[in-house]
């Protein structure tokens, strides 16, 4: 095998693996995205003028699912590897299962406005929507690069996605009206 080839092949493995972590990361990102935007809504019902408490619910529902994660991989893991995880095997799902958390940091922070008193209730929790939104179209854009879809392949998938979240908020305001 010359040099050349060496680095071709090292350079497609690689390139496999970090396609793996982005595919493993982005499906944590969309999962998390959903959780989260399923969590205001029933949060929105629950406590129309308490953002605060929505942001909560968000985030311990995040953590939670992550730690659900973490535990349920792990031990999969293990039995599909037929060995016990180390300690950095369980931290390296952790980190991989982060970006669940991760998908609710722009709504928590819409949410956190308005209980601080920057935006009213109703502002922020529509604005932790619309940012839900936001993440879900732009995971949707990353996918459709990462596969190299052309226009109307990348629309399509971006329209899947969006129309997820706006299922999300019409049953918000059928819930909430």
């Amino acid at each position: 095998m010359s040099a050349g080839d060496t680095a071709a092949a090292s350079s497609s493995a690689t390139s496999r693996v970090g396609r793996s972590r982005l595919g493993e990361r982005l499906g944590g990102f969309i999962y998390g995205t959903i959780v989260t935007l399923s969590v205001i809504v029933a949060g929105a019902r629950a406590f129309p003028h308490e953002p605060g408490h929505v942001a909560v619910l968000v985030a311990v529902t995040s953590i939670v699912f992550w730690l659900a994660h973490v535990y349920s991989h792990s031990l999969g893991e293990s039995i599909s590897h037929d060995e016990h995880l180390s300690v950095a095997e369980v931290r390296r799902i952790a980190r991989r299962e982060g970006s669940l958390i991760e998908a609710a940091v722009p709504p928590v922070g819409a949410l956190l406005l308005g209980a601080l008193g920057i935006l009213s209730a109703r502002s922020s929790l529509w604005l932790a929507f619309g940012l839900g939104l936001c993440v879900l179209g732009v995971e949707g854009i990353v996918f459709a690069r990462t596969e190299r879809l052309g226009l109307v392949g990348s629309l399509v998938v971006v329209a899947l996605n969006l129309a997820l979240g706006v299922l999300l908020v019409g049953l918000k305001l059928l819930i909430g009206h």
